[in-house]
């Protein structure tokens, strides 16, 4: 197989290995020009002005004549985006979802269960500083105390970080809120909130966007009020450590598991292979009455009417229809072009205009019914997938999902990076080319789809995977030590 042509309505295919001009594509097409692994070729004659269908949708205009054979990019294509729409709620009626081995809804994993009924994957030591003011210092008593974990505590982890003062309204609020979120979180066993005193999100602050807390569980410390930080910090972490031990792993049913969804560095193959790998596991888990949860909102532009069709209700489809304008107006706003995307190693790897990259991006979700939408900073309610408003920036997005309570990241890949977040994040390639090259990055080879593998298959092993990262494998990320944070950036800097 060179190519593969996603839907029967498509006049473009994605060829999967590079191919010559007068290479036989199909018995009807001969490529005219050379085509690079991962980019489009036309099927047929496409007019100047006509769609590209791609998915089964349109993903730009051509601004030229393309005949059969010839590769369709960005020097052919043009997108079709436009500013502000009108939405009309049109819910699917056909079943158009995939067919799922149902296991017993009694299936349990092996997790953390906290005192306030949350569950966690992992039983780490969480510093969390107020300010970036005293990053150093959280970096250091991390360095100090790793050699102190004992029992099920796996690390103690500093999330340094740049914000916490001299910020104004909401960007403020953004800060305290994803600060707030991670002291909650129950992957961490321990918190120790790291304050300077006369930062703006101080810790007496914070507090009121903490609530109700285990004083067992998270501590507090104010550096300008002690004598020597070091050794005071070293005392409390001292005591966390030995709280968080006292947890064990035990059987917890999988509709406490919540994961994650994200893309970046994507190719052309993103959206055939690994992004519809992790929509058949994001189908699983609704099932199974999990929690999947799926951000970037600016990569759902283009896409955004397949998923406000599955809406559960009307309410959320207008809380969807909100989130996507309300994210085009942020862009608007600081006079920016809405279709500002894809970056250049997207295009390289064969992505043309934002319709293709969301087309592809969605499909992550699988085709379960939406059941939640979730701003910035909020923490996730509703059982089974969620869309949460972030930005695509992928430390940005990737954080903003664990702050809404993700204890596990899927993150799709077909140009691969390092990268983690402040919850284990397992990386999927679209190609087995970057998988084999990658070791090191990369956890899950979906590439194997266009080699012969059953998609369906792929998906229930992802998800077998999923369960073994939830009760304890590390990822790759995690092997080498990789935790990362980043809060999305809005306002005035004073």
């Amino acid at each position: 197989m060179d190519i593969v042509k996603i839907s029967e309505q498509d006049n473009v295919a994605v060829v999967i290995r590079n191919v010559s001009a007068g290479e036989a594509i199909t018995e009807n097409v001969i490529a005219v020009e050379d085509i690079p692994a991962g980019h489009k070729i036309s099927l047929e004659k496409i007019p100047s002005g006509s769609a590209i269908i791609k998915y089964g949708y349109p993903i730009g205009y051509a601004v030229a004549d393309i005949c059969a054979g010839q590769w369709v990019h960005t020097h052919n294509l043009k997108t079709g985006l436009g500013d502000i729409l009108e939405y009309k709620y049109e819910p699917d009626t056909l079943n158009n979802g995939h067919t799922l081995h149902r296991n017993d809804s009694s299936e349990t994993f092996m997790g953390f269960c906290r005192t306030d009924g949350s569950v966690g994957i992992r039983n780490e030591i969480w510093i969390i500083p107020t300010v970036g003011c005293v990053n150093n210092v959280a970096q250091a008593l991390a360095g100090i105390e790793a050699k102190n974990v004992h029992g099920t505590v796996d690390r103690v982890v500093a999330f340094t970080h740049p914000y916490g003062c001299s910020q104004m309204g909401e960007d403020q609020e953004n800060t305290r809120k994803i600060l707030a979120d991670l002291v909650n979180h129950a992957n961490a066993g321990g918190v120790l909130v790291l304050g300077l005193g006369c930062e703006n999100s101080n810790i007496d602050e914070l507090k009121s966007y903490i609530g109700e807390y285990d004083s067992n569980r998270v501590k507090f410390l104010v550096c300008q009020q002690c004598e020597d930080e070091i050794a005071e910090g070293k005392k409390l972490l001292h005591e966390l450590i030995n709280y968080a031990a006292s947890f064990y792993r035990q059987p917890v049913s999988v509709s406490e598991l919540i994961v994650g969804l994200k893309c970046g560095g994507s190719d052309g193959l993103s959206g055939i292979t690994a992004n519809p790998v992790v929509g058949i596991f994001s189908d699983i888990m609704a099932q199974k009455e999990a929690t999947t949860i799926l951000t970037e909102v600016p990569e759902m532009f283009g896409a955004e009417t397949l998923l406000m069709n599955r809406c559960a209700n009307r309410e959320i489809f207008q809380q969807t229809v909100e989130l996507i304008n309300n994210f085009k107006n942020y862009f608007s706003s600081h006079n920016q072009k809405i279709y500002e995307n894809p970056s250049p190693g997207n295009k390289k790897g064969g992505i043309s205009t934002l319709e293709d990259k969301s087309l592809g991006c969605t499909q992550k979700s699988g085709s379960s019914l939406v059941k939640g939408v979730l701003q910035y900073g909020e923490r996730v309610r509703s059982k089974g997938l969620n869309l949460l408003s972030a930005p695509g920036n992928d430390l940005v997005a990737a954080t903003a999902l664990a702050a809404s309570g993700a204890q596990m990241i899927l993150f799709t890949t077909g140009r691969g990076t390092p990268f983690a977040s402040p919850v284990p994040t397992l990386k999927i390639s679209s190609n087995s080319d970057l998988a084999n090259k990658k070791q090191s990055w990369i956890d899950f080879d979906a590439g194997r789809l266009v080699n012969g593998s059953d998609i369906e298959q792929l998906g229930r092993e992802l998800y077998q995977q999923v369960i073994k990262v939830a009760e304890g494998e590390y990822v790759r990320s995690e092997e080498a030590g990789y935790h990362d944070m980043a809060i999305f950036k809005q306002g005035v800097t004073l």
